[in-house]
């Protein structure tokens, strides 16, 4: 134990949101070091043996386009991790990354989980950290991580509701006294989004599109409302025989596009309402909703929830990042450390 905290005091401990699109790094006392996509390049030789050829955004550009013997591969799926090896493989690469010093000083790993996991998939986030280097392993769940990054002050004794609306999973949580009273999740989310403008575009423009590229009509010209001024985007792909074709699409067909996974997403926010200890259902009324993550950067979608609801909702000041400032500050601060869990 003695030994451990000696360690300790010359080892960089680590935070980790290790999210479905992205996987962001950050480094006690020095904030966020590390951006990427969490997409991971490996290479098979002939023999089998596999190696990692890249990470991040250099392996994201081989989506889909890679040959037999490259994998390019998304690890974390609906917010849980489907590929064990290659997530042991990317955590691995980047606590080398940061941590540059002799293997003997390992990091304090903090790392973000979706709220619900089961034991056997916390052991198995835990033991990949553990081989990929780690002194010592801490789970948040991202709910909190996210309220704690808005600025929520989640040790109080008041209900305050945030809206984590990722690329794998949305989560919904009321937060009070350092824990989570309520927390409901669906995985209708970013990439629900850009499957459903997939669906769409091949039912009413006959175009083959793929994932990159709904994605990128979602953040250009994605919308939960009406908007004032339509706007339009030009989208290439490959029709029904086989050409390349081109067509225009606008916010509205998008808004329509999406309108199911958002339903989705107002449901269980209703779920966590009408669930709601009465004293903390008062609170909300008072302090509204927080929408955090990237889905909640879709034009007017705090409008659109608001308008079902009946309660006030804003996007925080960062939503990308939430989660990210949430479990850095885990890291940097022993008391919000201590009283998340009850140490």
């Amino acid at each position: 134990m003695i030994l451990n905290k000696i360690i300790g005091l010359f080892s960089k401990d680590i935070a980790m949101d290790l999210g479905t699109a992205n996987i962001i790094v950050s480094v006690k006392d020095s904030g966020i070091v590390i951006n990427e996509p969490t997409v991971l390049a490996i290479q098979e030789d002939r023999y089998g043996k596999s190696r990692v050829l890249a990470v991040g955004q250099e392996a994201k550009q081989m989506l889909g386009k890679t040959p037999a013997h490259i994998r390019a591969i998304r690890p974390v799926q609906d917010g849980v991790i489907a590929d064990f090896e290659a997530t042991e493989m990317m955590i691995k690469y980047f606590i080398n990354k940061v941590h540059n010093r002799k293997s003997f000083l390992k990091p304090r790993v903090v790392i973000c989980v979706p709220y619900g996991v089961t034991q056997v998939e916390r052991n198995a986030v835990k033991d990949s950290a553990f081989n990929a280097g780690a002194r010592e392993v801490i789970l948040v769940e991202e709910p909190m991580a996210a309220a704690i990054g808005t600025g929520i002050p989640v040790g109080n004794p008041e209900g305050h509701i945030v809206v984590d609306i990722g690329a794998g999973t949305t989560e919904v949580a009321v937060t009070s006294l350092g824990g989570l009273v309520l927390c409901k999740a669906t995985t209708s989310a970013g990439d629900k989004f850009d499957q459903a403008i997939i669906n769409y575009v091949k039912q009413n423009y006959n175009l083959y599109i793929g994932e990159k590229t709904a994605e990128h009509i979602k953040i250009e010209i994605g919308a939960a409302v009406k908007l004032e001024n339509e706007l339009k985007i030009q989208v290439k792909g490959r029709d029904n025989s086989g050409l390349l074709s081109t067509i225009e699409l606008g916010s509205e067909g998008v808004r329509s596009a999406i309108k199911e996974p958002l339903k989705d997403i107002i449901n269980v926010i209703k779920n966590v309402l009408e669930n709601m200890p009465p004293d903390l259902a008062a609170d909300a009324v008072d302090n509204g909703v927080i929408l955090t993550g990237g889905g909640s950067l879709i034009r007017g979608l705090d409008e659109y929830i608001s308008s079902i609801i009946k309660l006030p909702v804003r996007v925080s000041k960062e939503p990308l990042l939430a989660v990210a400032y949430g479990t850095s500050e885990v890291i940097n601060d022993n008391d919000l450390l201590k009283l998340i869990f009850n140490e």
